[in-house]
């Protein structure tokens, strides 16, 4: 049998928040067998490692004990040829100040096989964070990136005429970069920002001139630091709103520790194409999202009955659409068969929820009509028009469901004629990061948006050895819901329910979550 062959893929973890890594990197984490990292990479950057991954620490932190660059070197290429999928994660970018160069090396004269995969620099991350750019037209016309780990190997002479300064590893000689800038001409006058541990909620920013910056941080722990230096530090305040804490300049950013959900890590289930928005959505208000598709949208096994009420439209009275999915696959079948808005002339349009409502807007139509609980099933109780004879066009996910709102119409004297217009499906595999996250209890609350999303999220579950037989996964676990028919399935299937969104949107269901996080983590 042939043995499994190694690689080792040397990884730029970014500066320090797991949203700022790429999207390869993350995969990459997920799939460890063998991590060897740096001690500069954050916490929460583990937490989406599998948990039968090797970790090793290698050290790396300025002034503390570290493994010597032989021994990581060893461990690399043993580890690659038991044939381990090995992930060497770098803070910043592995060809920057990363000491890259060895490892590949040693990789090489191993006949192992290597990836690199960039990474954001503190160097480049850090001011944009702090709001100053490292260019300007007028100000800097090119800037310098360098290591002080020693700076008397600097040719400062050279740096002091080049606009704008980008020093990392610094903190500990700031005392011998700021003589030598002066010693070489620097007018006392430039500003100075000094920015400690970018891209975390601790993120700290010091401002000041050549003249007192070492005053300004006398007694304070600058590592890891990035430090820019040049005129372009003076554009900060016309590019962001301080917030002045005892001297120390905290940028208001939606990195900062006061958001309302800082410190929450959050599971959203929905369809793969439509968790955007309501992620971006809880990362405003602080908190670090985690997506886990539990839907896949797909077209339903047969269009004959949609395309065949497409046919004979003008004898329909209504429409009716609860979905974001259902107005979508409506209108790109209706185009498919070479028609378009216009021939719902004389139709009135029904819709469940706001968002179903910006779906249908999106395709110049107002709908005539919106339920005020935003529930499918308050549709009937609140119909605005007489429903004898009414003929009704009832799109739908080819699965079934709303069987109560047919039901109830059909009493009513209704002729519903209902349509499958997709096709909602479990996704084979539940996403590694997701996975991952589970397995190390790193996840503080899951949202469910509907009955579906929460069936296929247990089928997942019940898919993955690894979480499988036992709910001690969920036991610190909220449980979020969007409305009344999701919570139960919550109740059904999770057996809790500790958060319903007021209002039955993702809006609603945003600010739901806010006020049990404030009520219940203060």
């Amino acid at each position: 049998m042939k043995s499994q062959k190694g690689k080792v893929y040397l990884v730029g973890a970014g500066p320090g928040d797991c949203d700022l890594m790429t999207v390869r990197s993350q995969k990459l984490l997920s799939q460890a067998e063998v991590l060897i990292y740096d001690a500069l990479i954050d916490i929460p950057q583990l937490e989406l490692i599998p948990v039968t991954c090797l970790k090793i620490e290698v050290g790396k932190r300025g002034g503390k004990p570290s493994t010597q660059q032989q021994e990581i070197n060893h461990l690399l290429v043993e580890h690659c040829q038991r044939g381990k999928q090995v992930v060497r994660l770098k803070s910043g970018d592995p060809f920057i100040f990363g000491r890259s160069s060895s490892e590949i090396q040693a990789l090489i004269a191993a006949d192992c096989e290597f990836e690199v995969i960039p990474g954001i620099s503190s160097a480049f991350a850090a001011p944009l964070l702090a709001g100053i750019p490292l260019t300007d037209p007028v100000m800097s016309r090119c800037f310098a990136v360098m290591s002080a780990h020693e700076p008397d190997a600097l040719e400062w002479e050279a740096l002091v005429q080049i606009e704008t300064l980008v020093i990392l590893m610094g903190g500990r000689n700031l005392g011998e970069i700021v003589w030598q800038l002066q010693k070489h001409g620097l007018s006392s006058q430039t500003p100075i920002a000094i920015i400690r541990d970018c891209g975390r909620p601790e993120q700290q920013i010091w401002l000041g001139t050549v003249s007192d910056i070492v005053h300004k941080t006398t007694g304070q722990s600058l590592s890891p630091c990035v430090i820019i230096i040049g005129e372009v530090v003076r554009l900060r305040e016309y590019l962001m709103q301080p917030e002045i804490t005892n001297g120390i300049d905290i940028p208001v950013t939606p990195n900062h520790s006061q958001l309302p959900l800082a410190g929450n890590t959050i599971l959203v289930t929905r369809a793969a194409t439509q968790s955007g928005q309501f992620s971006d959505r809880l990362q405003q208000q602080g908190a670090r999202v985690i997506e886990m598709p539990a839907l896949v949208i797909g077209p339903p096994s047969t269009w004959e009955a949609l395309d065949s009420a497409i046919a004979q439209l003008s004898s329909f009275h209504w429409l009716i659409l609860t979905s974001h999915n259902a107005v979508d696959c409506f209108f790109q079948r209706l185009q498919a068969k070479g028609k378009d808005a216009r021939s719902l002339f004389g139709i009135k349009i029904a819709v469940v929820g706001k968002k179903t409502a910006e779906s249908l807007r999106s395709h110049s139509l107002q709908p005539d009509f919106i339920p005020p609980n935003f529930v499918a099933d308050s549709l009937v109780e609140n119909f605005p028009d007489n429903l004898q004879n009414c003929k009704i066009l009832f799109p739908r996910v080819e699965s079934g469901g709303r069987e109560v709102l047919v039901k109830e119409f059909t009493a009513k004297g209704a002729q519903v004629i209902e349509a499958p217009a997709y096709q909602s499906c479990c996704p084979e595999t539940i996403d590694p990061i997701a996975l991952a996250a589970l397995q190390n209890r790193a996840v503080n609350m899951i949202t469910f948006a509907s009955s579906k999303t929460i069936q296929n999220f247990c089928k997942l579950i019940e898919q993955s050895p690894e979480l499988s037989g036992s709910q001690d996964w969920l036991k610190n676990v909220c449980i979020a819901s969007i409305g009344p028919e999701t919570s139960k399935s919550c109740y059904n299937l999770l057996g809790k329910l500790d958060v319903e969104a007021k209002e039955y949107t993702l809006d609603g269901l945003t600010e739901a979550i806010v006020q049990w996080v404030s009520e219940n983590q203060t």
